[in-house]
């Protein structure tokens, strides 16, 4: 097949899961004899010179030179609008087989859309999360645009990937006819086994972008409890992001400030990895995840996890409590509660993490994909 995968991000170049998503399912492909394609923004022109390049199999087409993802700590629209439009000219050029387009910014599904329709190739949208009306918390009054844009893109094809159960319903209460394939996220079980644990030790460790929604706060000031049962526990806080000033300063009020540390973001993956592997207990209290892959690569550690019930949370849904980690309210006493209990039980939950974490290995990932896609194929 000749694949074309559409997102503005690339990784390495950035760092997100969904990024890491891509790399890995175009590599895998890549791997297996398809001719696969990434077009994104071109974040290796600075260095390389060069608009289009190869890395690791995959054909990368940098659509317009680096420009800024964010804009007060919110997807830039601008953005989308110009990547999308640069889309439309690069697509021209070619023919595949398969273009699948990440559903966030849904822009760029529009310009995939123009292309597909004069039969050009096989439109395929991957979706990690479905917001409908989380748009107006997310913009005010300004999410009615965002909710009906997203409304309007998942009826661009009846090929659609969801990358979790929690999506794919969510999905059924904006377009009730769908039945999208699940496919999820993985993990590189071959690496990550081969990777030695850091020297610098810790209880809890959490791993994501410091934003409000992350809710890194919420287990700072769980700490407190914690504390109650195990006296000298130490918690390590790995990424960057806006809230980083807020948590060091509520961390120091808290009385916590020998307690908890922060990394900064980890450049190497292979480093946060071993930092997990020095750690006991993965907390992971975010409120909106559209997958959680920071679970299964913790479980894979050997690690259980905590999350939090919440509407918007699909990392839930990759626990069985008691098995492979806990599912806490979003309140300081049931997240403090859930940690020591997973504290206290760590020991006996070692294998079954691992165990879980198995079936989320990339190769059974690439292999589900490339399935799904001949079966669109011959739709």
């Amino acid at each position: 097949m000749k694949i074309a995968f559409i997102y503005d991000a690339v990784y390495p170049w950035i760092k997100g899961g969904a990024e890491k998503r891509i790399y890995q399912l175009a590599k895998g492909l890549a791997d297996k004899g398809h001719e696969v394609h990434w077009y994104g923004v071109g974040w290796w022109w600075p260095e390389s010179g060069k608009k289009d390049m190869e890395m690791d199999g995959i054909k990368l087409h940098g659509v317009c030179k680096p420009v800024e993802l964010y804009g007060d700590d919110k997807r830039s629209i601008k953005e989308a609008l110009y990547f999308a439009l640069m889309i439309l000219f690069k697509l021209r050029a070619g023919k595949y087989d398969i273009i699948d387009c990440q559903g966030f910014p849904f822009f760029s599904c529009f310009t995939v859309g123009f292309n597909s329709f004069f039969g050009r190739s096989t439109m395929v949208i991957t979706l990690h999360e479905v917001w409908n009306d989380y748009w107006y918390e997310y913009l005010g009054k300004a999410g009615f645009f965002g909710k009906l844009t997203e409304k309007l893109m998942v009826r661009l094809t009846d090929k659609i990937i969801t990358v979790s159960d929690k999506t794919k319903d969510d999905l059924r209460k904006i377009k009730s006819s769908e039945k999208a394939v699940v496919i999820p996220n993985g993990i590189d079980l071959a690496e990550i086994n081969q990777i030695k644990p850091s020297p610098a030790k810790s209880d809890i460790i959490f791993v994501g972008r410091l934003i409000k929604e992350k809710k890194a706060d919420l287990l700072i000031k769980s700490l407190v409890k914690v504390k109650n049962t195990f006296p000298d526990v130490k918690c390590t806080i790995i990424g960057e992001g806006p809230e980083k000033e807020n948590l060091e300063k509520l961390s120091d009020q808290s009385g916590l400030k020998d307690d908890v540390s922060f990394t900064g973001f980890l450049e190497d993956y292979q480093d946060v990895i071993a930092h997990m592997k020095s750690s006991k207990v993965l907390v992971l209290p975010s409120v909106r995840e559209g997958f959680g892959m920071v679970v299964l690569e913790a479980n894979a550690c050997g690690l259980p996890v905590v999350v939090v019930d919440h509407p918007m949370n699909a990392a839930k849904d990759l626990i069985i409590p008691g098995e492979n980690g806990f599912i806490a309210e979003v309140s300081e006493d049931s997240l403090s509660n859930n940690i020591i209990e997973a504290m206290e039980s760590r020991k006996k939950m070692v294998e079954d993490s691992k165990d879980f974490a198995k079936d989320y290995d990339w190769n059974n990932i690439i292999t589900r994909l490339e399935v799904t896609y001949w079966e669109f194929l011959l739709k």
